[in-house]
């Protein structure tokens, strides 16, 4: 994969407004980044009970895609088995968290493992998390378990 630095947040403010932007389907679509989709999951996941991304996130995201001008096929837009795992690893990552605030624990999270956006691959090879049945619905990783 391509090198690419990690994009820190400023503040919380930045991190909610990425958050309350997907929920809105007001958030420019270049500003939906690697570190948005898990800014946003931070958010969710702290700010947020009344959404349970393992059962919200999907629908939130391919209303927010579609609403950009995006598609969600077989070649791009949401993708569920991605989506269920960097779930897991952000509920694991804010469990373990010594981190107390919003923007300190996104950044944290980014600047860890999970937050590296190959640490998929650590559980999957490429030909299964980028086929199109892992892109429709969740597959087990193929490789070694997240659990």
């Amino acid at each position: 994969m391509p090198d690419y630095p990690v994009r820190l947040f400023t503040d919380a403010a930045q991190v909610r407004r990425i958050g309350t932007g997907l929920l809105e389907q007001s958030l420019p679509r270049a500003e939906w980044t690697h570190e948005a989709h898990l800014a946003a999951c931070v958010w969710l996941l702290t700010e947020r009970p009344d959404v349970l991304p393992e059962r919200d996130l999907p629908a939130i995201i391919r209303s927010f895609n579609e609403a950009v001008g995006g598609v969600n096929d077989d070649s791009q837009g949401y993708h569920e088995t991605l989506t269920q795992l960097y779930i897991r690893g952000v509920r694991q990552f804010l469990a373990d968290c010594a981190e107390e605030g919003l923007v300190e624990r996104v950044n944290a999270l980014l600047s860890g493992p999970v937050g590296a956006r190959d640490w998929p691959l650590r559980f999957y090879s490429r030909a299964v998390l980028f086929s199109v049945g892992a892109r429709r619905a969740w597959v087990d990783p193929d490789l070694s378990s997240h659990d």
